[in-house]
């Protein structure tokens, strides 16, 4: 019974942190090639600094109870990047500062690219996509999507 609840404690605080949405996202247009001409689009981090390739990644930027860790890059354009390595989630139970760090093999992909407010000639990607792909805990959600710094 324990165990049950540990699980869905993970999968509730998981889908709460991540206000994530599981339907499939439209594709998004790529930047115009006169705007990515000579400019890479960027993921902005939790502390606003833009990254590109990054190896690691904070989502939950408030706790820190979600993050990506080994990243490896397979693509990085301008209309979108994608890449592999693990989630590293806190099932929060039996409450987020007492939880324990899960971590699991996932495929990321960020797309959606639009300017970077603030930033002449900057692109960066507004979308990212998360999907188990190995040890995922029982009960994880097959994509999770989240829009990021719009």
């Amino acid at each position: 019974m324990r165990a049950h609840k540990a699980r869905a404690a993970l999968l509730v605080c998981a889908g709460a942190a991540l206000a994530a949405t599981t339907a499939a996202a439209p594709a998004a247009p790529a930047p115009p090639a006169s705007a990515a001409r000579g400019h890479t689009a960027v993921v902005v981090d939790c502390a606003g600094h833009p990254q590109t390739r990054p190896g690691g990644f904070v989502l939950a930027c408030g706790d820190g109870n979600y993050a990506l860790t080994s990243l490896h890059w397979s693509q990085w354009q301008p209309g979108s990047a994608n890449g592999a390595g693990n989630a590293v989630v806190n099932n929060c139970v039996p409450y987020c500062a007492a939880g324990r760090f899960q971590t699991y093999q996932v495929t990321v992909r960020l797309d959606n690219p639009k300017p970077w407010p603030g930033h002449p000639k900057q692109w960066h990607y507004t979308r990212l996509s998360v999907s188990p792909a190995g040890n995922a805990p029982p009960r994880t959600p097959a994509v999770v999507t989240l829009q990021l710094w719009n």
